[in-house]
Order: structure tokens, then sequence, then C-alpha cells
């Protein structure tokens, strides 16, 4: 059995959470740059994950604070995963990974981070991309910084 580590998401998981929904909260400040919101669409939007697994991991979320994939109606759900598409086609263009992870957490059990607004994570994958580095020191090696990924991804997902 493989086991994949995360040692640098233990900052995320340990912190005091924000009251409200970020999902929810984080549109409603109309601060797209400083919250890493790449797109907003008529019933989604993108938003980078602030604590990445990897280079450029995106996650596309409803504006409605729903906490399950079969409770978005038909349009949000088109939308949805034509958001997810167009994401993902972004991100070759943009980084040429060698291939994606893309999968939703519904629930807590299921390892949901946020667990009552459904959302979709996009990470993309290189060779070699997990290495000695996060095992031996709890060290995470990110080639950029989150300010330069959004500035590289800022405005070309249409």
């Amino acid at each position: 059995m493989k086991k994949i580590w995360a040692p640098w998401r233990i900052q995320y998981i340990e912190m005091e959470k924000p009251e409200g929904c970020i999902l929810c909260d984080k549109p409603k400040e109309k601060e797209d740059v400083t919250n890493y919101i790449l797109y907003r669409g008529r019933k989604n939007f993108v938003i980078m994950n602030s604590y990445p697994y990897n280079p450029g991991h995106l996650m596309v979320a409803p504006y409605r604070h729903i906490a399950s994939l079969e409770e978005l109606t038909d349009d949000e759900l088109h939308e949805h995963f034509e958001t997810v598409s167009r994401s993902i086609k972004l991100l070759r263009e943009a980084f040429n990974p060698a291939g994606f992870n893309i999968g939703m957490n519904i629930g807590r059990i299921a390892g949901a981070g946020i667990d009552d607004h459904v959302h979709t994570h996009i990470v993309p994958r290189w060779q070699g991309d997990t290495n000695f580095m996060p095992v031996l020191s709890d060290v995470r090696v990110m080639p950029e910084a989150l300010a330069e990924t959004y500035q590289r991804l800022q405005g070309k997902l249409k």
C-alpha cells in the first residue's frame, strides 16, 4: 500500500477556523485578488486553494451554500462542470502538468475540510512532484508563491 503524505497541510488542519463559510464569505468580499478568486460565473466561481497540494490547486464552488452534489440545480451543475473543464484547459496551458487529480470530498468523514459547501478540487500533477522533503523534513517545496500563480492565471479563465 502506498501512502500520500501532506504534512504542510497541518497548518490548515490545526488552525482556528473562522466563523461562517469561506466559500460563501470570500466571493461577497469583492476582493478577488486578495482572496485568489480567478473567475466568477453566474452560478459558480473559481478560487485558488490557499493551502495547496501543488501549484495551481484550484477549487470550483457554487455561490449557493449547499453541502452535496445532488443539491445543485441543473444550471448550477452544468456550469460547475463546464467551469472545471475550462479550468483544466487553463492549467494545461499555463503549467503543462502531466496529469490532474480532480475530485470532491462530500462530508467530513470523506475528508472534506469545508464539509457544508460542495466544491471540486483540481490539482495539477507532475512526474516527481512528491519527493523526500515532506517525509524527511516536514517541508513542502512549492516552486511558486500563491500570488505569482494567481497573476499567471488571472483573467485567463473565460
